[in-house]
């Protein structure tokens, strides 16, 4: 081949490497988020302006609905807790996860109404529990019942959407709810329920990034940037817990006194992916398949990509 044609390839190449990276550039990664979540945190932060990365929002009422959006290819990245991740895994979604959020497992908890008679796991017995099938609140109830010594259909489990689960535990329907973050801090707030049991000591305290396949292929530069914002947003939460309280309030449209609550369980670390991780989420894999919530047995580190580095 001349030099002549070689410059000529090489240039070409360089045009088209330029300008792939300058699509991605101009092309917004696709963020899916939770009520009170990633987009707060960050525009609390001052970060969101700054992010080197167009980022853009969709907001999800669970877990359930943003990892069906991840699988549909119609966001790139999100947070999900570990219960969901290994919900992701078994029904084959094309998502790895590729940062851990390592908190300490208060935010997820079930609640009663104040007037219940329900006052621990074991006043469970027999009645019933709102909450997603297969997800951190389901997980939490599941764990509970077995450390108090009951069986796993010793309650009778409801699984609707948190609108609804917070409207059937208000009229009655349901005897409590297992849930989590904003939902059960606006359930023990404004109305008065009572929180008989969180995942402090039962639960790894674990929530993931989580990037489609195809996402961490062509825009894995830009799924770095978007975690080290993470990491830096939540270092700055930490000093700085009222004026997160505050600036959350006003983001949801949720009371100062519900933004403190949540503002306590949100409190958390951002991580690579390393053995000790995945030996966590290893064991949650493994309850879920003793406890029916997944068919099949399933090996943990298939579902992490620990090469994104940040």
């Amino acid at each position: 081949m001349s030099i002549s044609r070689r410059v000529f390839l090489a240039s070409l190449f360089l045009t088209s490497s330029l300008s792939i990276r300058q699509a991605h550039a101009t092309t917004p990664l696709r963020v899916g988020d939770q009520k009170g979540g990633a987009r707060a945190l960050l525009t609390a932060a001052t970060l969101i302006d700054q992010a080197p990365v167009s980022l853009q929002w969709s907001l999800f009422a669970g877990a359930p609905m943003l990892i069906q959006a991840l699988t549909a290819g119609a966001i790139d990245v999100g947070v999900i807790g570990d219960a969901p991740l290994v919900f992701a895994q078994a029904g084959g979604s094309p998502l790895k996860a590729v940062a851990a959020i390592q908190t300490d497992g208060t935010m997820t908890a079930i609640v009663v109404n104040r007037n219940s008679p329900v006052r621990t796991i074991c006043d469970l017995k027999g009645r019933s529990v709102a909450t997603l099938k297969s997800q951190t609140g389901h997980y939490l109830a599941l764990a509970a019942l077995r450390e108090a010594g009951l069986r796993d259909d010793d309650v009778h489990f409801v699984f609707i959407p948190p609108t609804a689960a917070k409207m059937a535990l208000q009229n009655g329907s349901v005897d409590a709810w297992a849930t989590w973050g904003p939902y059960i801090a606006e359930a023990k707030i404004n109305d008065g329920a009572r929180e008989i049991i969180n995942g402090g000591h039962l639960m790894s305290g674990l929530s993931y990034v989580v990037a489609t396949i195809d996402a961490i292929r062509t825009r894995r530069e830009d799924i770095v940037i978007y975690n080290r914002l993470l990491r830096d947003s939540h270092q700055w939460m930490l000093n700085h817990t009222e004026e997160y309280a505050a600036a959350w309030s006003q983001e949801t449209g949720l009371s100062l006194p519900v933004a403190r609550e949540v503002v306590k369980t949100m409190r958390a670390t951002i991580l690579p992916i390393d053995q000790d991780t995945i030996r966590k989420q290893q064991i949650v894999s493994d309850f879920m398949t003793e406890t029916k919530m997944i068919p099949n047995q399933l090996t943990a580190t298939a579902v992490f990509d620990p090469s994104v580095i940040f």
